[in-house]
């Protein structure tokens, strides 16, 4: 994760007087503290300025909850934010992260997120702890700081997020914890009825693939889902074995960097007439049956029946930060908005778009709508590869 995590217990004393860039002249009293909810909102309003903006920012935790343990409550909250005031400029956000227990402070516009930066940064915080605040209290303190965008390249699929920057995706108010448990328990009525009734085919399918070409009857893949954990993803197989990734890669870099529409490029962001790809994989493929055995990811839990379609690892390389959403907070599903309304004709910005809409306006009315017109989408197989 892009976050570096600082106990007081293990640093010196020393009462350095570095100045650092961004720190200007002290800040009054009167300085907003923010509640827990409205700190949470600014920090989501953040989130998607630095969308726009591409400038990070950092989330700095103050953990007291050790401390007011033993301490009085009042007197170490008042000393704390009296503490925070000189080291920060009036443009950060202060408030509760979490009510009475961690402060959180946005720094926002920063000028560096190297490791250097951020440890001058922690020295600064905590020097002024020193300074201002009881010695007593100090090896009770924990300081973290998460860093906003997280690193895209360089991660395992499991650490693309930092939950600590998402709170308000985390924690689910009842209601919508009680729609996301019938979501659940649907999924997996559902995808094990369908894998039962659907046996024969499967069998069907399975000779076919096997008879005419060499190999396994899936194709398993890693890819990426729920909050970025990775989960391996069946598939029929339609291709010949032992084939490069590096096609596909080039094909997934020209329809996420180029932006154009597959309705009206064809053939250059669908891998049309592919020698790799089985006479029997072609009809697959144009039936969408190659999609049938994702009913066990369903079953499993690492996917729904509906939502947005879960990326292979090196895709989320080439992603904005805003790209980033729709893969938070909702799992991949077989079905969703982009495949009944776009599949190959539209843009990768138009399809995560769609993603967007479906995650923000989600329930399970719209799981229902979106299930109904899939088969008619698939029978007439417009857009399909």
């Amino acid at each position: 994760m892009n976050m570096t995590k600082f106990n007081m217990r293990k640093q010196s004393s020393s009462k350095s007087n570095k100045v650092l860039n961004f720190v200007v002249p002290l800040i009054g009293e009167d300085a907003a503290f923010f509640d827990q909810a409205q700190f949470r909102h600014m920090l989501r309003v953040e989130r998607m300025r630095t969308e726009r903006s591409k400038k990070p920012f950092l989330l700095l935790l103050v953990d007291i909850s050790r401390l007011i343990e033993t301490t009085q409550h009042a007197k170490v909250i008042s000393e704390i934010k009296e503490s925070l005031n000189p080291a920060l400029r009036e443009i950060d956000i202060r408030g509760w992260y979490r009510k009475d227990k961690i402060m959180g402070v946005l720094l926002t516009d920063i000028v560096s997120t190297d490791k250097a930066f951020i440890n001058t940064m922690i020295h600064k915080i905590y020097d002024r702890f020193c300074e201002m605040l009881n010695p007593g209290w100090i090896n009770k303190i924990d300081i973290s700081f998460h860093i906003f965008p997280e690193a895209n390249k360089g991660l395992s699929a499991d650490e693309l997020f930092d939950p600590k920057l998402y709170p308000d995706i985390v924690r689910k108010n009842l209601t919508k914890k009680i729609s996301l448990s019938l979501k659940n328990i649907i999924d997996f009525i559902a995808s094990a009825a369908t894998l039962l009734l659907f046996l024969p085919l499967f069998l069907i399918i399975a000779i076919a693939i096997k008879t005419t070409s060499a190999g396994s009857v899936f194709f398993r893949q890693q890819r990426v889902g729920l909050n970025g954990s990775p989960f391996l993803f069946y598939k029929f197989r339609t291709m010949k074995t032992n084939n490069d990734p590096v096609k596909h890669k080039e094909y997934i870099t020209k329809f996420i960097t180029e932006q154009k529409s597959a309705a009206t490029e064809p053939g250059i962001f669908k891998l049309v007439n592919d020698s790799r790809i089985t006479t029997v994989g072609h009809f697959l493929r144009k039936t969408s049956l190659d999609e049938l055995p994702q009913l066990i990811n369903v079953l499993k839990g690492d996917m729904s029946l509906v939502g947005p379609r879960p990326p292979i690892p090196y895709e989320c390389d080439l992603y904005d930060i805003w790209h980033r959403r729709r893969l938070l907070s909702c799992k991949p599903g077989i079905t969703g908005l982009w495949q009944i309304l776009g599949r190959s004709r539209t843009t990768f910005d138009e399809m995560v778009r769609l993603d967007l809409h479906y995650i923000r306006e989600w329930n399970l009315w719209l799981d229902l709508k979106i299930l109904f017109l899939t088969p008619k989408v698939v029978i007439k197989g417009s857009g399909a590869f």
